[in-house]
């Protein structure tokens, strides 16, 4: 059938991901949302009765975690493979984007109908053992297979590197911030509030931001006067909790909870700094590019946080915030007493940091550079 040459057609993008469900699916979703292609997106642990196809992807990824599990490698690939082509051949997309890199290698055989494949690596795929030990050989087939390569930093690029990925097809691109959001933090006219988002896992290191607070009382005259606020929840929660009774700070230190994005605004409206002690976990589980570090810069807080993942990409040391090493929580607690005592410091580099994430690392940025990619590939494939 001829194509009307007045008639504008949308790019198809096909998008497959391992889970809705988990917290990084929340970026995800968001980003996609602002793709401008007609996106079709499979999730693997959806089984929708009312959709067969989807249904038969979930069962698909169901087995190939199983075979996963049992050290069947090459088998694993099989089931979602075969059903990604389906997907393909119904769908017709100009372009598939598999999120997460231990997800691809079960579907990268899809590669073989010709429509370009792009992986987007976001942390753990690209850094834990439990991934990287397992599946070496899988992402060597992986990158033969693959048009584009998404990593959320230098570090992320040069261990894909080493596995075979081949560096111009590598991207780094930070999921970014909600420039829509996140805005409007005066830290210079707020107490001496210290405020942390996210998970309790060790990647995360609530407790080192713990014990560097609780440092404060020596190198401060305010340091009663200080607030320590820990958003999220995890598996270290009560652990965190029951030091935090150890060392008596339970007047000091607030447990909210997972808040919703509104609230974690509100947060970062009455702190006077973000902080974040990000480590690398004992399995090798490193962070990516935090977003809620690019959160509190966007909004316009000072960050005391480590150099770790891609952190250093968004926190300029003395510039936006302090950087330290993992692990030396005295220097955390020294970076967060400046905070205290200096609150012009606080506001000036809070206002640094609000503009170079403005200018670098929102979800707008973001979407235009995978936009840009996907547009490139679909240009290449025709």
């Amino acid at each position: 059938m001829a194509v009307d040459p007045g008639v504008v057609m949308t790019a198809r993008v096909l998008v497959l991901a391992p889970t809705r469900r988990a917290r990084t699916e929340t970026f995800v979703r968001a980003n996609l949302a602002r793709l401008p292609f007609a996106v079709e997106a499979c999730f693997g642990d959806e089984i929708p009765c009312r959709e067969p196809l989807k249904a038969l992807y979930g069962l698909a990824v169901l087995i190939s975690k199983v075979c996963t599990r049992l050290g069947w490698l090459r088998l694993a690939t099989l089931p979602a493979s075969i059903v990604a082509v389906l997907l393909v051949r119904r769908h017709r997309p100009d372009v598939v984007m598999v999120e997460f890199g231990f997800h691809a290698v079960r579907v990268m055989e899809l590669a073989r109908t010709g429509v370009p494949l792009a992986v987007h690596f976001r942390g753990a795929d690209a850094s834990a053992e439990r991934y990287l030990k397992r599946l070496e050989q899988r992402y060597r087939r992986l990158f033969q297979l693959t048009s584009a390569v998404i990593v959320k930093n230098q570090i992320m690029r040069s261990r894909l590197i080493a596995l075979g990925a081949p560096p111009a097809q590598l991207v780094i691109s930070p999921s970014g911030a909600d420039e829509q959001r996140f805005q409007g933090a005066t830290p210079a006219s707020m107490p001496p509030r210290f405020l942390a988002v996210g998970r309790f896992v060790s990647k995360k290191g609530p407790m080192d931001t713990l014990e560097a607070f609780a440092l404060l009382r020596g190198l401060t005259d305010q340091a009663d006067s200080c607030r320590l606020v820990m958003v999220g929840d995890g598996p270290l929660l009560p652990v965190v909790q029951e030091r935090v009774r150890q060392l008596g700070l339970e007047q000091l230190v607030q447990f909210p909870g997972v808040l919703p994005p509104d609230a974690v605004v509100e947060e970062m409206r009455r702190a006077r700094a973000f902080v974040q002690h990000s480590r690398t976990a004992e399995d090798g589980d490193e962070e990516g590019c935090p977003v809620s570090v690019m959160e509190a810069q966007l909004c316009g807080l000072p960050v005391v946080a480590t150099r770790h993942g891609g952190i250093p990409d968004v926190v300029v040391d003395q510039q936006t915030g302090r950087l330290v090493e993992e692990g030396d929580r005295l220097a955390m607690a020294e970076a967060m007493a400046l905070l205290v005592d200096r609150p012009d410091l606080a506001a000036a580099w809070g206002a640094a940091g609000h503009r170079r994430a403005q200018a670098q690392f929102t979800v707008a940025h973001h979407v235009d550079q995978i936009t840009m990619l996907l547009n490139d590939l679909m240009g290449h494939s025709r």
